[in-house]
């Protein structure tokens, strides 16, 4: 389980951590850095999959993703910097943490035409990962510098001399025998599944028939709805299916058809002579089967994190989500980033109705980790800080490698 997140250096993230719980609530007025937060994440994701680079030059590459704001905050007047600028993320489980920093890429030759074509791209300069909450000196596992990547066994060892800028180390060094360590963290990045684009506008994949197979994840934009949905009956999860549909839309019933290997989501509704296709459903009831669909997937990954799940529901449906939400927050640590109040209320009362004796501490039938933590970010000259948080002891434990 995830304990804590930390980012510095990112956008509007000048240097923020946040506790996670099994389920963990952002919530924050528009412009807060919600956003910013939800990127960090993903971005930390990518990593796992030598995709940091590209979702860097999706925004404009790293230069325009750096904190804008002098070093140390607090809207004063810009100095010379001390430290490298990087973006830094970092996270920390009950027993490893792992950190990357990235940074501006060397300059290339202007005459090397190729180099110039990945110019934008961000360099990975330093990765650590470590055993406990904090990064020691005893307490390293396997570091990296620049190309050099070395685990510790009996001594330090080196894996590698040769990891590419734009590869971490996560991949480069990723030895079984040697760095067993790697290979457990790189598979749990990779399970991470970040949903903020699940299309519900007139031509959305979703809505028409499509080709289908088993799939235990459904797309990032929701384009296989109808196989995710079957798949997860296939799997033994029906009865779940069937009564978070039944939760939110009373006397309905949800049923995928097959023909010619085409799959189609189909929705029987009480009074209705036949089943409503998804090309007919309202854009907040395609998107609360597509939030079902990403919760109930058949095999959990360490995180789930939904991006303003809400849009385009209308309020009735939100008990139902929170609902939803922190039932699957027993089998997966879950994230949701939200601009709703009414949502994060549900969340919390739907949170304290599984925590079992109504308290909402989650610390019912002893089980500690069914908690829900609530963070509310706010700008201040600029910045996201933790509302309530007055300094650095007033957070997560946390220390950058």
């Amino acid at each position: 389980m995830l304990s804590t997140v930390a980012v510095r250096g990112y956008r509007s993230l000048r240097d923020v951590v946040i506790p996670l719980g099994a389920l963990t609530v952002v919530t924050g007025s528009n412009g807060s850095g919600k956003s910013n937060l939800y990127r960090a994440l993903r971005l930390l994701a990518a990593t796992a999959r030598e995709g940091a680079p590209a979702a860097l030059a999706l925004e404009g590459g790293l230069s325009s993703a750096l904190w804008a704001g002098p070093e140390q905050g607090g809207g004063g007047e810009g100095t010379v910097r001390r430290r490298p600028v990087r973006v830094e993320l970092g996270f920390t489980g009950e027993d490893t943490g792992y950190a990357v920093a990235l940074g501006l890429p060397q300059r290339p030759d202007p005459t090397d035409r190729i180099a110039m074509l990945f110019a934008r791209d961000p360099e990975v300069k330093e990765e650590s990962v470590w055993a406990g909450q904090l990064p020691r000196p005893a307490s390293m596992l396997t570091e990296r510098r620049g190309p050099h990547v070395r685990t510790r066994g009996d001594g330090w060892e080196t894996l590698t001399a040769s990891a590419r800028p734009h590869e971490s180390m996560l991949e480069a060094g990723a030895d079984p025998e040697r760095a067993p360590e790697l290979v457990r963290l790189r598979e749990e990045l990779r399970s991470w599944r970040l949903y903020d684009h699940l299309r519900t506008d007139p031509g959305a994949p979703a809505r028409a028939p499509r080709p289908g197979s088993r799939t235990s994840a459904l797309a990032d934009d929701g384009a296989d709805l109808a196989a995710a949905l079957a798949t997860i009956m296939d799997m033994g999860r029906s009865a779940e299916l069937q009564d978070a549909v039944e939760h939110a839309f009373p006397g309905s019933r949800l049923d995928v058809a097959a023909g010619d290997g085409l799959f189609e989501v189909l929705l029987h509704q009480p009074g209705l002579l036949r089943p409503l296709r998804a090309a007919e459903l309202s854009d907040g009831t395609l998107r609360y089967l597509m939030v079902t669909a990403a919760l109930l997937t058949p095999r959990p990954p360490q995180l789930i994190v939904l991006n303003e799940p809400e849009q385009s529901m209308h309020v009735s449906l939100l008990p139902a989500l929170a609902r939803m939400t922190a039932r699957a927050a027993r089998g997966a640590q879950v994230m949701v980033v939200t601009h709703s109040t009414e949502l994060s209320e549900e969340l919390e009362r739907a949170a304290a109705d599984e925590d079992g004796d109504g308290d909402g501490d989650g610390d019912g039938e002893g089980d500690d980790d069914r908690r829900v933590v609530t963070i509310e970010l706010t700008k201040e000259h600029g910045e996201t800080v933790v509302v309530g948080r007055e300094g650095p002891l007033d957070g997560p434990a946390w220390r950058w490698p």
